[in-house]
């Protein structure tokens, strides 16, 4: 099925979303800003931005738990420092039991071992006490990786936290500002249909790509 056409801005690619981004961020004061991009989908767009801004490109490390029997659909998420952040209201919704919670914490942990190891290996964070950080998503669905990552990021000592995206529905706007404090999004429309809809091509980013785009920044 094709996606839903909707009037509104879309994107060639995440590396095209990248640089339209970039340029809306080069209109905010930023002091010597570090850029965080949330893997997989996060890198490409985050290196443009990196670029642009002339600053050092990390990764926030968090896994989305998906609900049971409906991974696509997020019911929180697990940051590499072990926070947790979950959406109590979809939680018991769902009926989902705090044992099955546990056991897809159990299993996103063993994920995030293994992109910490591939995507790091034996380098440290980058240290983001006491300077600006710009974390950057492909697009924000139900927001539960961002609110995680810029939470993992601010107990990391970071002095201010804009999360930039190219894509959110124009419902989670004010809800994620709330969280989010700072939020930029290129678009917002009020019809979402999932981030893949707002890019041509929305393949799926490799592992090799991330590490490669890590490496040249």
């Amino acid at each position: 099925m094709a996606p839903p056409s909707f009037p509104s801005e879309r994107f060639v690619d995440r590396r095209a979303a990248g640089r339209s981004l970039a340029a809306r961020l080069l209109e905010v004061e930023l002091d010597a800003p570090v850029v965080v991009a949330l893997p997989r989908g996060g890198v490409p767009v985050a290196y443009e931005v990196a670029r642009a801004l002339d600053a050092p490109l990390d990764i926030a490390l968090v896994r989305k738990l998906g609900a049971p029997g409906r991974p696509e659909l997020g019911v929180g998420a697990l940051a590499e420092d072990g926070t947790v952040v979950v959406d109590r209201d979809t939680i018991a919704a769902l009926g989902i039991r705090r044992a099955e919670v546990e056991a897809i914490v159990a299993r996103e942990s063993v994920e995030l071992d293994r992109r910490r190891a591939l995507y790091r290996g034996d380098r440290p964070a980058v240290d983001v006490r006491d300077r600006e950080t710009v974390l950057v998503d492909d697009g924000i669905a139900t927001g539960v990786t961002a609110v995680a990552a810029a939470g993992m990021l601010r107990e990391r000592g970071a002095t201010r936290v804009v999360t930039a995206v190219p894509v959110c529905p124009a419902s989670a706007v004010g809800p994620l500002r709330e969280q989010l404090g700072e939020l930029i999004c290129l678009t917002t429309p009020p019809r979402f249909g999932g981030v893949g809809a707002w890019y041509d091509d929305f393949t799926q980013t490799s592992d090799d790509e991330v590490v490669d785009l890590l490496r040249q920044r």
